[in-house]
């Protein structure tokens, strides 16, 4: 696994594919992060809200992207996080997490990062300031 500060401009991290999001992935983040909002654990509800099921928290989403730096936690800190929703996610979505470098300065790493589904959909892009030291 390459260092951070070995990286070019152009460089991506190591893909993060996670496990098929399950009803209990949400229920233990709704407990977590105290969004009890039943269209993100409820059937019944999320259809009365015109969705075809459930979706998950939006912020579940984007914590998770921060995957992609657990490895080069001893090099820095994530020091700004910024993203955008594209799309939403359902259960049993197969997300996978990516970051470009995108901007390089002494100390300071500025990565695009995103999460697409299964079918190749982007659902959360943004930018992630890496501090190294």
């Amino acid at each position: 696994m390459k260092s951070l500060t070995e990286l070019q401009v152009g460089d991506s991290l190591n893909e993060v594919i996670l496990e098929p999001v399950s009803r209990l992935d949400l229920i233990k983040y709704a407990g977590a992060s105290g969004d009890y909002n039943p269209i993100h654990t409820i059937d019944e509800d999320a259809k009365k809200a015109g969705l075809p099921g459930i979706i998950a928290h939006g912020m579940w989403t984007m914590g998770n992207l921060a995957k992609l730096f657990t490895s080069h936690y001893e090099e820095g800190f994530i020091q700004d996080y910024s993203i955008r929703f594209n799309g939403m996610v359902f259960l049993n979505d197969i997300l996978t997490l990516k970051a470009t470098l995108k901007e390089k300065t002494e100390n300071k790493l500025r990565f695009n990062v995103l999460a697409v589904n299964q079918d190749g959909k982007e659902v959360i892009k943004g930018e992630v300031v890496f501090l190294i030291g």
